[in-house]
């Protein structure tokens, strides 16, 4: 048992995460292999990157950086070394606060994966226990021109109109289209996000 009483998750894809203490607390959550990028030393170590671009070739990854500048770097790059198709992004939300471990408070002043509760972490990772996640993505329907129509995307507050969604969805602000439309993928059946627009 986890947390409040609730079961390890048995997660079949490998995890990516930034750090070890990262790591340290998704492996009190779930069952899974987990892989930590060393912060920005995946930037240096090409066979780490190697290793996930190898794993990303039998299995669908998941991607679970802080939703912080230096996480969304981390992600960028992972983006650019492995195939979006192969990717799973999933995002914590921005909570003010601090780790425990540390005596100041980040640059943005949010808590990174280590200091979110365990709940949350655990609602996240949940849908992933199940294989067919992935395949319920890819025949999702939900489409740029969807983002185009509902003014997430191509329009003068299309920035703003993708942070209140963001916000409804307990997601980080400052999404791009593409972050928000494979996310949007991901937690949402196509009904799901027409509801959410309110189209």
């Amino acid at each position: 048992m986890t947390g409040e009483g609730m079961e390890k998750l048995r997660i079949p894809y490998t995890i990516i995460v930034e750090g070890k203490y990262d790591k340290i607390k998704l492996s009190n959550i779930c069952e899974a292999r987990i892989i930590a990028t060393d912060g920005f030393g995946i930037f240096k170590k090409n066979e780490k990157l190697a290793l996930i671009r190898k794993l990303s070739e039998k299995s669908p990854i998941i991607v679970l950086t802080d939703s912080d500048g230096a996480g969304k770097l981390i992600r960028s790059h992972l983006s650019s070394a492995v195939s979006k198709e192969r990717l799973i992004q999933l995002y914590i939300p921005q909570i003010k606060g601090k780790e425990k471990r540390k005596s100041e408070y980040s640059a943005e002043g949010t808590l990174g994966v280590e200091g979110i509760e365990d709940n949350i972490l655990y609602d996240i990772l949940k849908p992933y226990e199940d294989e067919n996640a992935y395949t319920a993505f890819l025949e999702n329907p939900l489409s740029k021109t969807d983002l185009y129509a509902d003014g997430l995307m191509g329009k003068e507050d299309s920035a703003r109109r993708r942070d209140e969604i963001a916000l409804q969805l307990g997601l980080p602000k400052g999404m791009t289209s593409n972050a928000l439309l494979a996310t949007l993928k991901i937690i949402c059946t196509y009904d799901e996000y027409l509801k959410l627009v309110e189209r």
